[in-house]
């Protein structure tokens, strides 16, 4: 019945979800707080903690997806304080990660046991919460599903069809950072960033950071 009743709903919106669809796959694909952690996690921790940070980035897709639907999202919207504390919440916690990656050294010529040592310490939990909250806290990604939801999506769209809507957004996101995971950390090219991690992480950090400056210059520049 459910099926049936789906099939029906897909038959009239699907022009509406092919919107939806390609507007979503632009916004992910372009470079941002979510691409920079999992290059990161590839880089430093490997295929699997990256993996694990790019579930964390799609499971988080359906924070955004929920409040939407729910209709906070016209409440964030129109409540200048509420989405500038996102907006403070989201850059330091840019600004946390960015001053990590800052600090990060060179490998040196060591053992296989002593290089494990000298790696920073990751776990699956650690690796998941830091993709989930780097995507719940994404202004970006804010602004995205807020758009989203105030234009391509009304009322009247049916709520099946938004939670599928959902379903697909978490999905694609977490499938394309799993194939970024799996092309960043192949050997090949963590044999070359091997020797130029550390500077790439020291990028990746600064353009962390930078991306928290523009986002409290834009906040700033209200009061000006």
């Amino acid at each position: 019945m459910m099926w049936q009743e789906f099939s029906t709903l897909f038959g009239e919106y699907w022009q509406q979800f092919v919107l939806i669809a390609s507007a979503h796959a632009l916004a992910v694909a372009s470079p941002g707080p979510d691409f920079a952690i999992v290059m990161r996690q590839s880089i430093i921790f490997g295929r699997r903690f990256a993996i694990i940070t790019s579930l964390g980035i799609g499971l988080a897709i359906f924070v955004h997806v929920t409040y939407a639907v729910l209709g906070i999202g016209l409440l964030i919207k129109s409540t200048d304080w509420l989405f500038m504390l996102i907006q403070l919440a989201g850059a330091s916690y840019l600004i946390y990660i960015g001053w990590g990656a800052l600090g990060s050294k060179a490998h040196k010529t060591l053992g296989k046991v002593e290089q494990e040592q000298e790696r920073p310490v990751m776990t699956d939990g650690k690796a998941f919460r830091q993709g989930f909250i780097t995507n719940v806290l994404n202004p970006k990604a804010t602004l995205f599903f807020l758009s989203l939801f105030t234009t391509l999506v009304g009322p009247e769209t049916p709520l099946l069809m938004q939670g599928f809507y959902g379903v697909w957004m978490a999905f694609a996101t977490a499938a394309w950072f799993a194939f970024l995971s799996y092309i960043l950390a192949s050997k090949q090219v963590r044999g070359f960033f091997n020797k130029f991690g550390h500077w790439i992480d020291r990028i990746l950090g600064g353009f962390l950071i930078a991306l928290a400056l523009l986002l409290l210059w834009s906040i700033l520049s209200r009061f000006i």
